[in-house]
């Protein structure tokens, strides 16, 4: 019933930068926390970030802290993940979700988000 749509990944150097998009496809998700994840090859799914409706809570992965940003336009029902400075690892597939649940309640259940897109690719050549 929510559905997300990722954009902007590709391939990409290392060193380099790239923004990805996330946008619902049918209902709204104005209020809702949204969150970015990852899939690496061989690895299990691992938290990005996160950003709240009203931005007074951002959370991001140490792994990515201070490279990646995470932003949205709520006027365009949009969120973005602004990512510089990649590097090989990287690389994955990312997804975007979304909860109705604030950012407190997420983190006590690991960021077990609602609703997600289905991915998007996003290599990183050495």
């Amino acid at each position: 019933q929510v559905q997300l749509v990722e954009s902007g990944g590709g391939l990409v150097q290392a060193g380099g930068s790239l923004r990805l998009s996330c946008a619902p496809s049918g209902r709204t998700i104005s209020p809702y926390t949204m969150g970015w994840f990852r899939q690496a090859p061989g690895k299990e799914r691992e938290f990005v970030g996160l950003i709240s409706w009203s931005v007074d809570s951002l959370k991001y992965a140490d792994s990515v802290k201070d490279r990646f940003t995470i932003s949205r336009d709520n006027a365009k029902n949009t969120v973005y993940l602004q990512m510089n400075s990649l590097k090989p690892e990287d690389t994955a597939v990312y997804y975007c979700a979304a909860d109705s649940r604030g950012s407190a309640d997420l983190r006590k259940v690991n960021y077990a988000m609602t609703y997600w897109g289905k991915g998007l690719l996003v290599t990183v050549s050495p």
